[in-house]
């Protein structure tokens, strides 16, 4: 698809960079899969690709860069990031530390309007799934969309701008995981309650319980992913 073509979200809506406009680019071509891990990111067939020039591509790919969803490779050029089982334990320890500690300040300090944002996020997730029944997934712009900003309303609330950007980067780069463990649910009810549950204990105000139910949710990934050896072998 042409980069003419293509539709470019930014939170504030703005045209942004260059540079902005080939990360975001990159950033979808990767997160949906067809940038595939480990495939080689060459200048000269990504300028083709995105019709945007050598210069604010490498500017962007350096942004995804830091972002670890890209990798160099000495003076080799660019590769996107590889997936495996220990890059998603870091990942899922980092949201694990940030996101407890952030939930943990979001039920002390916040206030009805945080409490409506969560049960109008949770609305919102819960009748996207009952117009599109079963076949909802992550890839579709307006369920990762909604599913981003439930998980996002709950932390709302903490104070911290930097907890809430390593929240979004860390949940970005969890993406490509959880799409694989999208394929595996086959009931949009079950997955509602989970999420159900979640938010009632943080609305119950209940720091310890929505705290240990947070760690579990974050970790169901990983276990399905790449589930535990004796579970593997069965």
């Amino acid at each position: 698809m042409p980069a003419s073509e293509r539709t470019v979200e930014r939170p504030n809506g703005e045209a942004g960079t260059l540079s902005e406009r080939a990360a975001s680019l990159l950033e979808q071509d990767i997160l949906a899969g067809r940038l595939a891990p480990g495939s080689r990111l060459g200048i000269v067939d990504l300028v083709q690709r995105y019709e945007i020039g050598a210069t604010p591509l490498r500017e962007g790919l350096s942004r995804l860069m830091s972002r670890g969803l890209i990798v160099g490779i000495g003076q080799r050029g660019f590769r996107v990031a590889e997936v495996s089982r220990e890059d998603l334990a870091d990942i899922t320890c980092m949201r694990t530390a940030v996101e407890k500690e952030a939930i943990r300040l979001a039920i002390i300090h916040g206030n009805d309007a945080w409490e409506a944002g969560i049960v109008s996020a949770l609305h919102q997730m819960r009748r996207h799934i009952e117009r599109t029944g079963n076949e909802f997934r992550e890839g579709a712009a307006d369920f990762d969309r909604l599913h981003k900003g439930f998980h996002t309303a709950l932390l709302a609330a903490c104070g911290s701008g930097r907890m809430l950007g390593a929240h979004s980067e860390l949940y970005d780069q969890a993406y490509r995981y959880r799409r694989v463990m999208m394929r595996g649910i086959d009931s949009g009810a079950e997955f509602i309650r989970s999420h159900q549950m979640l938010a009632d204990r943080v609305l119950a105000r209940d720091v310890e319980g929505a705290q240990k139910m947070l760690e579990a949710h974050l970790h169901s990934t990983i276990n399905f992913v790449y589930p535990p050896a004796s579970e593997s072998n069965r």
